[in-house]
């Protein structure tokens, strides 16, 4: 138990999506989790909310987790936008910095890294926001999906590829429709 008592529980259930099983999970009323089941930080992640959160998981539906599949059941269909789960970023203060701003990305639009960087008010720091995003632990809520290369083409995303593209679709292309089969 790393020398702590965890009396912490991450509650977690499994949701879904059209593009990938997501793993939701909420600490004191806080959605804190909106993960790939099967991304590629899912074990590094993972290990960062039981450390900093001193918690373990608890597989188990909670009042957030279940706003949290409602809200994006809603997001794919194409009827919620904006959502207004509370969130809980679990992370060093740079990190949530970075989480934080990605908030302030509207739904339907695309920033680069360096564009992101600049938002923060750190223009040099491209490869430290990038590695930030990639560390994301709420994706879609956070939407770390919004954030481009520099030459606009589509990179690394902790539920892959597809799974990015699919997203960007969602909320640009009414004929992307296709792809949510």
């Amino acid at each position: 138990m790393d020398g702590w008592n965890r009396h912490n529980l991450i509650r977690v259930q499994h949701y879904h999506s059209p593009c990938g099983e997501l793993l939701l999970g909420s600490l004191d009323g806080q959605l804190c989790l909106c993960d790939w089941a099967e991304g590629r930080h899912r074990e590094r992640i993972d290990k960062r909310l039981r450390k900093l959160l001193r918690a373990d998981f608890d597989e188990s539906p909670s009042e957030v987790t279940q706003e949290a599949a409602r809200q994006l059941d809603e997001y794919f269909e194409r009827r919620r936008r904006i959502f207004d789960v509370p969130l809980r970023f679990a992370g060093t203060d740079f990190q949530k910095k970075v989480w934080s701003r990605l908030l302030d990305i509207p739904y339907g639009t695309v920033v680069s890294y360096g564009e992101l960087a600049r938002m923060l008010g750190m223009p040099n720091a491209i490869r430290a926001v990038a590695n930030a995003n990639s560390s994301n632990a709420i994706s879609i809520f956070a939407p770390c999906h919004r954030v481009i290369g520099s030459d606009r083409s589509l990179t690394g995303y902790g539920g892959g590829l597809v799974a990015k593209k699919i997203l960007l679709n969602l909320e640009t292309d009414p004929a992307s429709l296709h792809f949510l089969e």
